[in-house]
């Protein structure tokens, strides 16, 4: 065990080196169990309960969230599994698949630990005790109004690939310790919490697409979110009728929110927000490009026209959707990927030749999705096309002297829940 007064090196979910296979519980056991025997092993009894919240892919909408635009992702059948049980003293442990050692800390030094966590917890355990602090704060409660937990983390959704296992995190403990702890929080606040431990505990500047993906999530269905005011609408997908399916594949290239990238981009988009003198990208339509050109350097430019343009992509999909289905989507995912490729710079040769691979094998459309330096692609593909799709992808791989991709499929489903 480690506390967090002091030094600790465990590695966890956030960690870019921890490969993706590493995320996968023995197959014949899963992820609940996972969670529920390393539970077991660290408290010497069973958990109260398990919750679990999904990874997400997001259809479209990249790098819109953080300027208050538009995205539109759904929950996968990848979840994160929590196993939660109370303890008589005031101290939160938390305890990974992913780590040899578990965090403990008393309830009071939250406080002392967040924002500023510096190396006295790992990054992994700061997702769930960054959540516990996000949410006490949101609740208004102390932490003596609420008593200590032992948490038991473990997971099937892939670490570094785009599909959110940072959300998954936050959203598994966070419907966990709302319904312990009787917070009696909405599932949009429980998602700010999440996003609140991940900018601020974990030091991330993401947006709060992803939480919302967690919490919101229905089967076979999208998530059409607002990120400036919240709004939220379940946008029927329509793929099991369509006879498609949602093939990922990762390229095992690992990307970290936390680095400088990410970061700049999000810089480059308040650069231009503030030179046209409004609150954020959102404000702005492509009417306005020729103006942003005079006003920011080229790159800058390219940053804003990705964003501005990929918001307005979001909007013509659902429309899309609800007039003509998703196999006519292939012409808004092409040119979303063309836009992150080209003017936002934040694709890799493994997410084109997998973008690429998979339309020349027969997917209606595909797109890297994520934050990109690394990571996914989605592509959307007929039933009957997928081993073709896989193997074209593989193949395009290998000839390329890439890393053998993981490439598998996705559905649609529920959002963060209660387990038994």
């Amino acid at each position: 065990m480690t506390d967090a007064t002091g030094p600790a090196d465990a590695t966890g979910p956030a960690d870019a080196t921890v490969p993706a296979d590493a995320t996968r519980p023995d197959a014949a056991e899963g992820a609940d169990a996972a969670a529920r025997r390393l539970f077991a092993d660290l408290t010497g009894h069973a958990p109260e309960g398990g919750w679990s919240a999904p990874g997400r892919v997001n259809l479209i909408g990249e790098h819109t969230d953080y300027n208050d635009g538009f995205v539109l992702p759904f929950a996968i059948d990848r979840r994160t599994h929590v196993a939660l049980g109370g303890r008589e003293d005031r101290r939160i442990r938390v305890a990974s698949a992913f780590a040899d050692a578990s965090v403990e800390v008393d309830l009071d030094a939250l406080d002392g630990l967040f924002p500023d966590r510096g190396e006295r917890v790992p990054e992994w355990a700061a997702y769930p005790l960054g959540v516990a602090w996000a949410l006490l704060r949101a609740a208004g409660a102390g932490p003596r109004d609420v008593a200590g937990a032992d948490l038991a983390i473990a997971s099937d959704v892939p670490v570094g690939a785009g599909l959110s296992s940072s959300a998954a995190i936050e959203g598994a403990t966070a419907v966990a310790l709302n319904d312990v702890w009787g917070l009696g929080l909405d599932r949009v606040a429980l998602a700010a919490a999440g996003r609140t431990a991940e900018n601020e505990a974990v030091g991330a500047p993401t947006g709060i697409m992803d939480q919302m993906a967690a919490m919101l999530g229905r089967a076979d269905a999208a998530i059409f979110l607002d990120c400036r005011s919240l709004d939220a609408e379940v946008v029927g997908l329509g793929l099991v009728a369509a006879g498609l399916d949602v093939v990922v594949i990762d390229t095992r290239v690992k990307h970290a929110h936390a680095t400088g990238g990410y970061r700049e981009r999000r810089e480059a988009c308040e650069r231009g927000a503030a030179a046209m003198g409004v609150p954020a990208l959102r404000d702005l339509t492509p009417a306005d490009l020729p103006r942003v050109a005079s006003l920011v350097d080229e790159v800058a430019f390219r940053r804003v026209r990705h964003v501005v343009t990929e918001d307005e992509r979001v909007l013509a999909t659902v429309c899309t959707l609800r007039a003509d289905g998703p196999g006519a989507l292939g012409p808004l995912l092409a040119a979303s990927h063309a836009s992150m490729r080209d003017d936002f710079e934040i694709s890799v040769p493994e997410l084109d030749a997998a973008v690429d691979a998979a339309v020349g094998a027969g997917a209606i459309g595909a797109r890297m999705t994520g934050g990109g330096f690394g990571g996914a692609a989605i592509a959307l593909v007929p039933h009957e096309r997928v081993a073709a799709v896989t193997d074209a992808v593989r193949a395009a791989f290998a000839a390329a002297r890439f890393a053998p991709p993981h490439v598998f499929t996705v559905t649609p489903s529920e959002g963060a829940r209660r387990d038994g």
